[in-house]
Formats: C-alpha cells, structure tokens, sequence
C-alpha cells in the first residue's frame, strides 16, 4: 500500500542545494565568474562562486566557516 505524504506544520522547507568545487594548482586561477542555473519555470537564477586559496588544511576550514555562515544566514531569513 502507498501512502500519500502529508504536510506537518513547522516542518522544515525542502530545497535543493547547488554546489561544486575543484583545487586548481597555486596561482593558475586568473578569475572566477558567477554560474547561471535553468530553473524549471524557464527563468534563470545566479549561483555566486567563491575562491578560497591556501593548504588543504585552511581551505577545509575556511570552507567549513563559510558554509556555517551561509546557514546562520539563511536561518535569520
């Protein structure tokens, strides 16, 4: 038997989270553009790319930082 999904109030909003990354070799980066995404109503929407440089270690943990900021910000919305 399939059950149909109900909605709960103060469920929390459902998204999808566009990403992507890649570690370039040092100093071989000469620019970073902003991505386009297709949406499904046929308009289009920015995705804003980031460059963080230095050693595994601090890109991992610039990265991490940025992503907890990206969500404190989201969740004052």
């Amino acid at each position: 038997m399939v059950r149909k999904l109900t909605l709960v109030k103060g469920a929390s909003q459902r998204g999808s989270l566009v990403y992507g990354m890649r570690i370039f070799d040092q100093d071989s980066v000469a620019g970073v553009e902003d991505a386009r995404v297709s949406l499904a109503d046929g308009t289009s929407g920015r995705v804003t790319m980031h460059l963080i440089e230095g050693s595994r270690a601090q890109i991992r943990r610039q990265l991490m930082q940025s992503i907890d900021a990206f969500f404190e910000l989201l969740d004052e919305q």
